[in-house]
């Protein structure tokens, strides 16, 4: 009991009751987690027993839940015309029990954006995605934008944003989602992009460089280069440069860079071990559709790893991920070859 003491949680009548100085709240998902006033912390277990809890069922009737200006929730009973931050479901909690996984790792190829995300309560937080009207940079958007982040859509359409944003909003009327014109194959529009964002004063907390071409024919950008790399690497390395001073403002913060294992089957040195500037941006003479996506993706491994090194000391990480292999999106749609592969795929690989 001293040691309990010492720690501030003093013996109670119940397990179950909180010691003094801490509350009891709920997330958008219905999660509980515990708040000390104290020390100014919160944490998922019970500061005494330990367990995990999650309230089980709807709200009563007449009650809904709203978001406050600070991201916090709290519950609104209409027939008694009264507001609290206190969940009235929690005299009806169940114990969260997870099975422990057989395997090393929590996930695997069956996991889901929401199931990752699952009692995660993002209110707060700005993110950024390229690409992110389809595919797994929408279905990121959505899970993201479900669980309270605010996302902003970096699209190069800019209807096609809309439509993703009208999408999201039609599962949550209240996500906080916004559509912004990001064309990676113009280095002005890049630079557009930042500007405008920066002038919204809002932090960055997470950067997903998820936009991609792949199989596309050669031809070069605005600004002269191929356009897989530019699309692929080039546009977002640009777009990190740029938002990097916001990235280190609302640290901790981080950078996803949405690569390939296709980065393993390329190198982009000469004979002597030099980088080759050439193989990044090739002429259509020794232009391979998918040599040059290999190169991209690796470029993308390398800027990762980089930065990274760079910015981790000052409150940012980057990460690198594959997301699966042959993933039935739009990437595959410039040539009828590759829709027939990712077609007689589709049974065996991730759905979005």
């Amino acid at each position: 009991m001293a040691a309990l003491k010492y720690a501030g949680l003093e013996d109670t009548d119940s397990e179950e009751e909180l010691p003094p100085g801490w509350e009891e709240r709920t997330t958008k998902d219905g999660w509980v987690y515990y708040a000390n006033h104290l020390e100014e912390k919160t944490q998922w277990e019970h500061p005494k027993s330990g367990k995990r809890k999650r309230v089980a069922g709807d709200l009563p009737y007449g009650w809904e839940q709203e978001t406050d200006e600070n991201g916090q929730v709290y519950f609104v009973d209409h027939i008694n015309k009264r507001t609290t931050y206190l969940d009235p479901r929690l005299a009806f909690t169940v114990e969260d029990n997870p099975v422990k996984p057989t395997t090393r790792q929590k996930y695997d190829g069956n996991s889901t954006a929401m199931e990752i995300l699952q009692g995660r309560d993002l209110s707060g937080k700005v993110v950024i995605i390229t690409g992110a009207n389809s595919g797994i940079g929408f279905e990121t958007a959505k899970s993201l934008a479900l669980h309270g982040a605010c996302v902003i859509l970096a699209c190069r359409s800019l209807a096609r944003g809309e439509d993703a944003v009208q999408r999201i909003l039609g599962e949550w009327h209240k996500a906080k989602v916004e559509a912004m014109t990001l064309d990676l194959a113009s280095l002005q529009s890049v630079q557009h992009f930042a500007e405008e964002f920066k002038s919204k004063n809002l932090p960055l907390h997470i950067l997903i460089c998820n936009a991609a071409v792949f199989g596309v024919p050669w031809s070069l950008t605005e600004d002269g280069l191929e356009s897989t790399f530019q699309v692929n690497h080039l546009g977002h390395f640009y777009l990190v440069q740029l938002l990097e001073d916001v990235l280190r403002q609302s640290s901790p913060a981080r950078v996803v860079v949405v690569s390939s294992e296709s980065h393993r089957f390329t190198e982009i040195n000469d004979s002597s071990g030099k980088l080759d500037f050439s193989l990044l941006s090739p002429s259509k003479k020794e232009y391979w559709a998918m040599l040059a996506y290999n190169r991209s993706k690796l470029c993308n491994i390398l800027f990762s790893n980089e930065l990274n090194r760079r910015l981790s000391a000052h409150g940012v990480t980057s990460n690198a991920v594959h997301p699966g292999n042959m993933i039935y999106s739009s990437i595959h749609r410039n040539w009828w070859v590759y829709t027939l592969l990712f077609t007689l795929a589709r049974p065996f690989t991730k759905s979005m």
